[in-house]
C-alpha cells in the first residue's frame, strides 16, 4: 500500500513541476500537456496558472511527506 501512495505522490509532484516548466516557457515544454486542463478548466484559477501548479507540486510534496511519515512498511 505504501508503494502506490507513493507512486501517486510522485506522480502529482511531476505533474505539478512539468506544469509550471510548461507555464514558464510559455507552452513550449509540451510533455504531461495535461497539466492544462487543470487550470483552463476551472474559472477561478484563469490568469492563475503558475501558482496553481506551484500548488499542485506542493500538494504532491507534501503528501510524499505524510506518506513516510504515518504509512507502515
Amino acid at each position: 500500500m505504501k508503494k502506490l501512495l507513493e507512486v501517486i505522490g510522485m506522480l502529482v509532484l511531476i505533474a505539478g513541476v512539468c506544469g509550471v516548466i510548461r507555464e514558464l516557457t510559455d507552452g513550449w515544454f509540451r510533455f504531461m500537456g495535461f497539466t492544462r486542463f487543470l487550470t483552463e478548466n476551472v474559472a477561478f484559477l484563469q490568469g492563475h496558472e503558475l501558482l496553481a501548479n506551484v500548488g499542485v507540486a506542493g500538494v504532491g510534496l507534501a503528501f510524499l511527506m505524510i506518506v513516510d511519515r504515518y504509512v507502515k512498511a
